[in-house]
């Protein structure tokens, strides 16, 4: 079913959220896009704020014998932080063994995907810095939730969530874990992500690198850390 909401593609999401964006003059901001389709939409953000852009990479731990359900998350950094659901750990009786075995499993694979992106590159730092976390959309929010309890813990100075288009029932369960939420459409109905957009392709991974080739083009001195 067609979304009275409807967004050309990801850019032009991006392009239309930056413009929100910028007329907030944030301080010292790094945009952090969740990939894949966070990407496009992070991009246009970065170009626009001029600020550094980078991956935020997460991981779900799933119970051993249901693998969909999340007993934890991991998240990239460094270190990387594994937030926990302890009402599922407590139902599914998993021990400490079982909790780690699962990050250090994600841990190898959110580095192999690092490595494929960014060539092996650090995260880049966010305390102290406003950190802009972005994606095409949220549904759920079950992965963008563990990444904001995560970056809490770093130590950010401001945390913004932006997307195009959520749930509003779910932007209010994510808005304690932020200090801002930048959001430019809830529809009522919320049909998938995709619904809300005229384009909505899967990306391919080369896609995505030429992207933050070209973020780090538009903003070459994004690593440095604040003084």
């Amino acid at each position: 079913m067609r979304s009275s909401v409807s967004f050309a593609d990801r850019r032009s999401a991006g392009i239309a959220l930056a413009g929100t964006l910028k007329e907030k003059g944030y301080t010292d901001p790094v945009v952090l896009a969740l990939p894949r389709g966070g990407v496009p939409v992070a991009l246009e953000i970065a170009r626009a704020l001029e600020a550094p852009l980078d991956l935020l990479l997460v991981r779900k731990i799933g119970v051993p014998w249901q693998p969909e359900l999340a007993a934890a998350a991991i998240v990239d950094g460094s270190p990387p932080d594994v937030v926990r659901n302890e009402e599922v750990i407590r139902a599914a009786r998993l021990g400490p063994d079982e909790i780690k075995e699962g990050a250090e499993a994600e841990a190898r694979e959110i580095e192999r995907r690092r490595a494929a992106y960014l060539a092996g590159r650090e995260p880049l730092p966010v305390a102290g810095r406003t950190v802009i976390v972005v994606d095409d959309g949220i549904a759920t929010g079950t992965t963008v939730r563990a990444a904001l309890v995560a970056l809490r813990r770093r130590g950010p100075s401001r945390l913004v969530l932006a997307v195009p288009v959520a749930p509003a029932e779910t932007l209010a369960e994510l808005a304690p874990l932020v200090d801002e939420i930048v959001c430019l459409a809830t529809p009522e109905p919320f049909w998938a992500i995709g619904a809300h957009y005229d384009d909505f392709s899967q990306l391919e991974d080369e896609e995505v690198v030429a992207m933050l080739a070209e973020a780090r083009r538009l903003a070459p001195g994004g690593d440095r850390k604040p003084a």
